[in-house]
């Protein structure tokens, strides 16, 4: 990953570097020969070195680097900016001399020198710990885009995970009413054609109403109710505010066809299904009539739902089994908390 650029406002560098500039005479005008004259200049050569040494250490930092820093410190850099700063400060020590020739230049230079210093690894410190920081913050943004990137990619996968046996097996219900003349053959084609119009269109949205939800739970149990020829009832007793709230598509449905796929459904023994509403949440119901021979469900469909859920509500969907009833929970989606 290429090293992050990051700026000082022009503002700052000047206004830090003159405070810094006043502030180097300070002493000297606590002093009992003050002088005018050799206060402004120190202010002034101070000031100057200060805004020299903030150009060029963000000159230093913010240079493209091919290579990953290794340390949160790069002593290579540290060094050649002591070393600049030692040599721009001997010249200004110089000039200084220049123009206040009375100062003696030995004790005058030392003094300048261990004040740059000073002033080099302060900035220098600070950059560095801002760069930091900066690039820091970056990296989790980055990390963030990317994990809502997979998330978002796994949810469209998700949606995508229609039980392909399904319209097998429609398709043969379909051949078979055919070939007796069935009298309800267009009414089922019908709503086949409506199930999948449904599929198409809300497998593009990551939440529909729970009233959309039943059109195509309707769809779908009219198609089984062909295939199983009253081997289930289906009842629900949603009221019209829970009909507002919002679900994920075909959760419901998904729901109905685990219910008819690992239970005995027959004329005989009808597996009941129901659906209502409890503490604000969906609840679907049936009693547990496993098939013979069953092999041990994988738990896709539930497993699909609850992902689902996870990703746009950071909820999970309760599942219980309570004196051979096993129940499916579904948190309510209001309208004012989906964006």
């Amino acid at each position: 990953m290429k090293q992050t650029r990051f700026k000082i406002s022009t503002a700052t560098i000047w206004i830090s570097s003159i405070f810094l500039g006043l502030l180097s005479s300070v002493p000297q005008l606590a002093s009992r020969d003050f002088n005018l004259a050799e206060a402004i200049v120190n202010a002034a050569l101070t000031a100057s070195f200060a805004v020299m040494m903030w150009y060029f250490n963000l000159y230093m930092l913010t240079r493209q680097s091919d290579k990953r820093r290794k340390q949160s410190i790069s002593y290579s850099k540290l060094l050649s900016s002591l070393v600049f700063g030692l040599i721009v400060m001997f010249g200004l020590a110089w000039i200084q001399q220049l123009i206040l020739s009375h100062i003696d230049f030995g004790p005058s230079m030392l003094m300048v020198e261990v004040r740059g210093i000073l002033i080099n690894l302060v900035f220098y410190m600070f950059l560095n710990l801002l760069q930091q920081n900066y690039e820091n913050q970056h990296v989790s943004m980055e990390l963030e885009r990317i994990k809502n990137d997979n998330l978002g990619a796994q949810y469209e996968l998700l949606k995508q995970q229609v039980n392909p046996h399904f319209l097998f097996n429609s398709l043969n219900t379909l051949k078979a009413m055919v070939e007796t003349s069935d009298a309800h053959s267009i009414d089922f084609i019908i709503k086949l054609s409506s199930f999948y119009r449904f599929t198409l269109e809300s497998r593009k949205l990551d939440l529909i109403h729970v009233r959309e939800e039943m059109q195509i739970l309707d769809a779908y149990i009219f198609l089984q109710n062909a295939r199983f020829e009253g081997g289930f009832t289906f009842e629900s007793e949603l009221d019209e505010s829970v009909m507002n709230t919002l679900i994920p598509p075909f959760s419901l449905q998904l729901l109905v066809e685990n219910c008819l796929k690992h239970n005995i459904v027959s004329r005989s023994k009808p597996l009941a299904i129901k659906v209502y509403s409890e503490d604000g949440k969906i609840v679907i119901e049936n009693p547990i009539q496993p098939k013979i021979g069953e092999k041990e469900s994988l738990g896709v469909g539930l497993k699909n739902i609850d992902l689902r859920y996870k990703h746009l509500l950071e909820k999970h969907i309760d599942i219980s089994e309570e004196n051979n009833i096993f129940k499916i929970k579904l948190p309510l989606i209001h309208e004012y908390s989906h964006h």
